[in-house]
């Protein structure tokens, strides 16, 4: 919807009232993408509507809430969120593969969050609706409107003021629309104070991102006027500029002073027009290009030889580039090595620790009883996994503890306690402490009461018994150098009957007897038992402790055999190893000489090679850029005949001109001389006529009135018809020799500008015949 003309706060809306809009010229037609437009009544130009007028413009208004929806998803479609990041490092690039920005989508959303969205219909439908009411209804009062005030000159002058979109800046007071205030009595104001002094500068700050040496232009250079007939030396250095060529280095200074030999030598040189020197000024010339030639042979050595250094550079900077990538690759592998190795050692240590741990686990467990869980000793136990579970097992009694922890802005800002505090009372804060009142355990007469001597008598009591209870026994030392053997208990008595038969006794003495070898071959069997187990462990303590003499001697004979064994294998393996070294130490020389030989001999072919490749391209070079130079000076040659010729034509052109503007000048000034001269006897005529005709005049009838009039009818109408006819006759009878004259001469003039043109590019192809062969003969004579 459109919005009606008029003034308005230059707000939100409103500041962008000035707008410049820019069109370029479109070859097909296109939707706009605007829903509709403003037409000025003046300039007939369309202006679109801005995307968020929906929502800012307080007189835009759409006809229901499904408009207003369309309107929002309009704006969020016509907004482009991409944006465009310019690369630093390649700004200025053309090339796909280095892009000069980057896009990435923009998040922010241009309306803030305190503007509201939503339809603002309700509220007209609501006035509506009240005003129905109060139409119907005319006990209904209508609620009165109450307008917020504009404060035109407080907080909201800015609405209402606006600076010019001028194409040049000038100082002007801002067109400023105040609020209408009341009346007061006129003062006329002082001449000094009438109006507000306009400052005559202004200094605008402005901010970059460049520095000043980046955005540097060239130095200044004042405006000159060069004298007639002179030439200052210092203009030939005018296309020397800033960064090239100046502030002027040692070439600089050898090309002025080459510029400086060069022009002396030009003011020796023998005229042109004196051709008896010619010869000598053709000896001379030929001398000095030879000179140039060797200058510039000498600068293109030297460029090579630049060339060379900087290639020389570049070689040995790859060769430390490479080195310092085969450093970082060699020391990536060793972390990357040391980071497993640790990661094993890390995993071998746990599993060692598991191992252990399951080792004593069983080890408490020997026979291998299943155990039911004892839940009354888990309870009792403080140290069980029901208190404190182990974080191997999976549980970790600390997890989330976060969500238990309180944050409250009472307690975590200092905002917070200061609201705190001063919400609490005062007794809270300033707490009121009495102090308490000594006992009294005298009495009057100054003796202690009996419960203060009750209460003394205890108090010793219980400091003699915590001085007993916490008193420690002194440890027995042990032993230094012996050890004492435990002394088994005795076992208990086997009871016995008192049995008067010797029948009995015999067979309680055959029972007894019995139990004993049934017990001395249990413990029998459980030794046996015990030394096939630990058998190995037998064996090693009987090859490491002897215990008789005997398997002692034995056992240090066998230790000094394998002694001498070991010295004797020890002293050959030496043997061969220092044979071994000193023939790999020989092979070694040899192949490291080989091998320096080799690897020289292949560095000298290579730097052969790639000298002779130099060589080659540098003579290549040297060919193509002579040739390059003959063809220019055959061009240069070519230009100054044509030039030549340019220039006689010229002065053809010119003298002609001169000679025709002199012979229109003259033809001109005899025009002007003859036609006084006549005009002076035709007056002169006039007046003598003039005399006649009026004597005749004085002296006529009417008859001879008539046979004038006839005479002049005669002489003047008839002769002047017939001259028109022979005229008329004579130009058609002319007019065909005109066409045939320009049918030739336009014929020979178009033969002779195509066969000019003929002729100059069969020169060109020519000349580049003759620049390719030149070119070529150089080649193989090279």
């Amino acid at each position: 919807m459109s919005s009606p003309a008029g003034p308005r706060p230059a707000g939100r809306g409103g500041a962008m009232s000035h707008v410049v809009t820019i069109e370029e010229p479109q070859t097909k037609p296109q939707v706009s993408q605007t829903r509709c437009g403003v037409k000025s009544g003046l300039g007939g130009n369309f202006s679109s509507t801005r995307a968020y007028d929906y929502l800012y413009d307080p007189v835009f208004t759409v006809s229901s809430e499904k408009d207003h929806a369309q309107e929002n998803i309009q704006a969020t479609l016509i907004r482009s969120r991409l944006r465009k990041v310019p690369r630093f490092r390649a700004m200025f690039s053309n090339l796909i593969h280095y892009p000069r920005y980057s896009l990435y989508w923009d998040k922010s959303d241009p309306v803030p969050p305190f503007i509201s969205r939503e339809w603002k219909g309700h509220a007209d439908q609501y006035k509506e609706v009240l005003r129905n009411l109060a139409a119907m209804d005319t006990s209904f009062q209508m609620p009165k409107e109450v307008y917020e005030d504009p404060d035109v000159a407080g907080k909201n002058r800015y609405k209402y003021f606006e600076r010019p979109f001028l194409p040049f800046y000038k100082q002007m007071p801002f067109n400023v629309v105040f609020a209408a205030t009341k009346a007061e009595p006129c003062i006329f104001p002082s001449a000094s104070t009438k109006y507000s002094s306009i400052p005559s500068k202004c200094t605008v700050g402005t901010q970059t991102d460049y520095r000043d040496a980046e955005v540097q232009t060239d130095p200044y250079s004042p405006e000159y006027v060069v004298c007639q007939d002179s030439i200052p030396e210092l203009l030939t250095l005018a296309t020397l500029t800033w960064g090239r060529g100046l502030p002027a280095g040692q070439a600089e200074v050898e090309m002025i002073e080459r510029a400086r030999e060069k022009r002396a030598w030009e003011a020796t040189l023998p005229p042109l027009s004196d051709t008896s020197q010619f010869e000598k000024r053709r000896k001379m010339m030929n001398e000095m290009e030879r000179k140039e030639w060797a200058f510039r042979e000498q600068e293109i050595q030297k460029l090579q030889e630049i060339r060379l250094e900087v290639l020389k550079q570049l070689l040995k900077k790859r060769e430390e580039n490479q080195n310092e990538v085969n450093m970082k690759r060699l020391n990536a592998q060793w972390s990357r090595l040391q980071e497993e190795k640790e990661a094993k050692v890390a995993q071998i240590q746990h599993k060692h620790v598991s191992i252990i741990r399951k080792l004593v686990e069983k080890g408490k467990n020997i026979e291998g009883k299943i155990e039911r869980r004892n839940i009354i000793k888990d309870y009792s136990d403080f140290a069980s996994q029901t208190y404190g579970p182990l974080s191997r097992l999976g549980r970790f009694p600390d997890n989330n503890s976060e969500n238990f922890v309180v944050k409250n802005h009472f307690l975590n800002t200092y905002e917070g306690l200061v609201e705190l505090e001063s919400c609490l009372p005062d007794f809270v804060t300033q707490p009121r402490i009495k102090p308490l009142k000594p006992k009294v355990i005298t009495t009057k007469a100054g003796f202690l009461k009996r419960a203060a001597r009750m209460d003394h008598e205890l108090a010793e009591v219980h400091k003699a018994l915590l001085e007993k209870k916490n008193k420690v026994l002194e440890s027995k030392k042990p032993l230094r150098f012996l050890q004492q053997n435990p002394i088994p208990q005795p076992r208990l008595p086997t009871p016995t009957l008192e049995i008067s038969s010797n029948e009995a006794e015999e067979v309680e003495m055959a029972v007894i007897y019995l139990q004993k070898l049934l017990r001395g071959r249990v413990i029998q069997n459980m030794m046996f038992e015990g030394k096939e187990k630990r058998l190995e462990l037998i064996q090693e303590l009987r090859t490491s402790h002897a215990l008789q003499e005997d398997d002692r001697l034995v056992k240090k004979a066998e230790k000094q055999v394998t002694l001498a064994l070991q010295r004797q294998r020890n002293l050959h393996e030496h043997k061969v190893s220092v044979v071994e070294n000193h023939l790999a130490g020989l092979e070694g020389r040899a192949l490291a000489d080989m091998f320096d030989f080799l690897s020289k001999e292949l560095v000298r072919l290579q730097e052969e090679r790639r000298i002779h490749a130099f060589a080659m391209l540098a003579e290549r070079q040297r060919r193509m850029r002579e040739a390059e130079e003959s063809g220019r000076r055959q061009v240069e040659q070519r230009r100054l005949r044509e030039e030549d010729q340019i220039f006689k034509e010229v002065i053809k052109v010119h003298q002609s001109t001169v000679t025709s503007y002199l012979e229109d000048v003259i033809l001109n000034t005899e025009e002007n001389t003859a036609e006084e001269q006549a005009r002076a006897e035709i007056e002169k005529m006039a007046e003598e006529i003039n005399d006649i005709a009026s004597e005749m005049e004085n002296r006529r009838t009417e008859l001879q009135s008539e046979e004038i009039v006839a005479e002049l009818v005669y002489s003047f109408l008839i002769p002047a018809v017939q001259k028109e006819f022979v005229k008329e006759k004579v130009r058609n009878a002319q007019r065909k020799h005109i066409l045939a004259a320009h049918q030739i001469i336009h014929g020979h003039t178009e033969a002779m500008v195509t066969n000019n043109f003929a002729e100059q590019q069969q020169d060109d192809v020519s000349d580049n015949d003759k620049l390719h062969e030149e070119v070529r003969q150089n080649e193989e004579n090279h």
